[in-house]
Formats: structure tokens, C-alpha cells, sequence
């Protein structure tokens, strides 16, 4: 979902002073348990030029013969490489492909602000395609699983519709779905939550803002951003204990990385208002290829309400809609154990032509 720097900053309550020693065991534990070491597996992280820039790509997994699962993460600039720790179950029967888009963390980290070219929603788009091709040529694969998280779901279900001859599927979790500013839903519930609160200022800046995302500023949509997501207990508590907790923890990431990933949303925020106005009714609802949603429960940032709406007008070989129990927004990352249940039992068994797998 777009615009979350402020809220996950919000989160970042951490002390300082007397944290970092509790920060080195949690990232000592947690190499450990992410260490790959089965003869056939692989673990590989460094820096691809992709669309003119250096970008940061992860490959991991315990068995090169398993499907391979390439990530578009959310934010914009909210890198999912701080969740390994967390998905480390995954790997067993996945291979995982991680990419920091340009704007985002590590690659952010790399060159810097000025470094980073063009950041368009075009400009990604291309990009995406390109570490699709990269990830195919460097495991040998035809195709990819293409799981697509929060505003990374916008680039995924284009990517879905335009090339599916590069995907053996479309998993959408977090799964943002555009109208053209009809549906004004969350906004309201949101409204509805400030009421109940006595949040009258809040209230204000909400309504001001009107229901017409296209005149949204990118300040706005972040702002807006921030009271969604404080303002609703689930996924506030979700980020403080899971996305930020799992940054801080993260034995890929240095204090230098924190602080670019953070630097790296409020930077990517610029792309937001030129989607705003995207009709995914408009663009189609055919896909040809095995199409699967999976959302959180309690997600009021993307509502499984519009999500659902959207899945059932889909035409595709294969399509599944599932809730994620107990998650809001970040589900996969909240429920990582079900979400790869769903993975084994509705997705594995179609890409592969197998029976589902027990996970375990």
C-alpha cells in the first residue's frame, strides 16, 4: 500500500541506547536460522544492473528443483528482504526471488538519491519485467510464480495481464485493486474509526482531503496512509512487531540499511498519485494464467471486500480467493505459516501438476 513511511517510523519506539547488544543476538539467532545448507540449495544476494542501475536481488532455497517464487513488494520502496527470518519455512519448498526496486533500500543504499534515474511507475513496470527475465535466466526456469504484496500487487496484476508467458501463476496478497476512485469504502471506515476515537482533527484532514484520490497530493495519500494504519490496533500492532521488528532484526540489514529502507519509502512515495486514477475493471479481468488472492481478514488498507468483488468478475484457468485468519494488512508476513499453507495446498499443485505438499 502506498505511502507507509510515516506510520512505520511512527512504530520505530525502540530505544536506542542498551537495544543494539539485544539487536546483535536476535540477528546472530536468526542468521542461523536462515542459514542454507541442503547440497542442492542456494543462497545468493548482491547487486544485478537492471534498467541501467545496480539493484539488490536475493535468491534463496533449499532445492533448486522446487518452483520458483519471484516477490514484488509493496510501499512503495518496502523491501521484503527483512522478512527472511520470518519465511525461512518457505524456502523449503520455494525458491525465492527478492528485488529491491529502484528507490528502495539497498538499492537506494547503493548510489544514493541522485543515483536512482527515473522513479515512474513505468519506469518499475519495465524494471519488474527485467528481473522477471533475469531470475528466468539465472535458475534455468520457463516460468516464475509471480506473488505480488501491497502496492507491488499494481505492478503485479499488469505484469500478470501482459506476460503470461512469464508466470506460471499470479499470487496477490495485501492485493491493492483500483476503480477509478469509485469505491471510496476505506476511506470511510476510516472516517468512521476517527469518530469513534474523538480523533475530530484527524476527522478533518480526511475530509478536506475528499474522495477523489486523483487530486491527492503524495503528501496527502501519506498522510492518509499513516491514519489508516494508527488508527486501526491489528495493523499498527503488525507493524511495530512485525515489519519494523523484523528490519531491526534482520541479519541482511546494518543500522545504514535501516535507515536507507525508511529513506527509501518516503523517497518512493512521488510514485503514488499517477496510479490513482488506474481502473482494473478497465484494463480486464481475463488473465491467462492461474490467478490466486490472498488477503488479510482484518486488512483496511485493502479490503478483502474490493478484492473479492474484483476476483470473482476474473476469468482464468485456475483462480482460488482465501483469507488470511487473523491478519490485516502484511498477512503473508503477519500469518507467514498459512499463507504458505495456501501456497502448498492451491498453488504448488497447479504450477507443478503434483499433489499439495504438507507443510512441515
Amino acid at each position: 500500500m502506498f505511502g507507509i513511511a510515516l506510520a512505520a517510523s511512527a512504530a520505530l519506539a525502540t530505544p536506542v541506547a542498551g537495544a543494539l547488544g539485544y539487536r546483535r543476538i536476535r540477528q546472530a539467532r536468526n542468521a542461523r536460522l536462515m542459514r542454507i545448507d541442503t547440497q542442492n540449495g542456494i543462497d545468493e544476494r548482491g547487486f544485478v544492473r537492471i534498467g541501467g542501475l545496480d539493484h539488490w536481488i536475493s535468491i534463496r532455497g533449499e532445492d533448486l528443483g522446487n518452483p520458483v517464487m519471484l516477490e514484488i513488494h509493496g510501499g512503495p520502496g518496502a523491501s521484503n528482504a527483512p522478512y527472511g527470518a520470518r519465511t525461512r519455512a518457505w524456502e523449503k519448498h520455494f525458491t525465492i526471488v527478492r528485488w529491491d526496486m529502484r528507490g528502495t533500500s539497498k538499492t537506494l543504499g547503493r548510489t544514493g538519491v541522485d543515483g536512482q534515474g527515473e522513479l515512474s511507475f513505468d519506469r518499475l513496470y519495465q524494471d519488474a519485467l527485467e528481473v522477471t527475465r533475469h531470475a528466468l535466466a539465472r535458475l534455468g526456469v520457463d516460468q516464475v510464480i509471480l506473488v505480488a504484496n501491497s502496492f507491488g500487487s499494481v505492478f503485479g496484476l499488469r505484469l500478470a495481464r501482459r506476460h503470461p508467458e512469464l508466470y506460471s501463476a499470479y499470487v496477490g496478497t495485501d492485493q491493492n485493486i483500483n476503480d477509478g476512485v469509485l469505491d471510496d469504502s476505506v476511506r470511510q471506515a476510516l472516517l468512521a474509526r476517527l469518530r469513534a476515537a474523538g480523533k475530530s482533527k484527524d476527522v478533518a484532514v480526511v475530509e478536506r482531503m475528499g474522495p477523489d484520490r486523483t487530486a491527492w497530493t503524495a503528501e496527502q495519500f501519506s498522510a492518509y496512509a499513516k491514519l489508516v494504519v494508527t488508527s486501526d490496533p491489528l495493523t499498527f500492532d503488525t507493524m511495530k512487531t512485525v515489519v519494523v521488528r523484523s528490519l531491526l532484526f534482520s541479519p541482511l540489514h546494518s543500522l545504514r540499511d535501516v535507515k536507507y529502507f525508511f529513506k527509501g519509502m518516503k523517497l518512493s512515495e512521488q510514485i503514488v498519485p499517477a496510479t490513482a486514477a488506474f481502473d482494473d475493471w478497465a484494463d480486464g479481468t481475463t488473465f491467462d494464467l492461474p490467478f490466486f488472492i490472498f488477503q488479510g481478514d482484518q486488512d483496511v488498507l485493502t479490503a478483502p471486500e474490493l478484492a473479492k468483488r474484483f476476483f470473482d468478475d476474473v476469468q482464468a484457468p485456475v483462480k482460488d480467493f482465501a483469507l488470511i485468519r487473523g491478519a490485516a494488512h502484511f498477512a503473508s508476513f503477519r500469518q507467514p505459516e498459512q499463507f504458505l499453507d495456501l501456497m502448498l495446498t492451491k498453488v504448488r499443485p497447479v504450477v507443478t501438476g503434483r499433489r499439495s505438499v504438507a507443510v512441515g
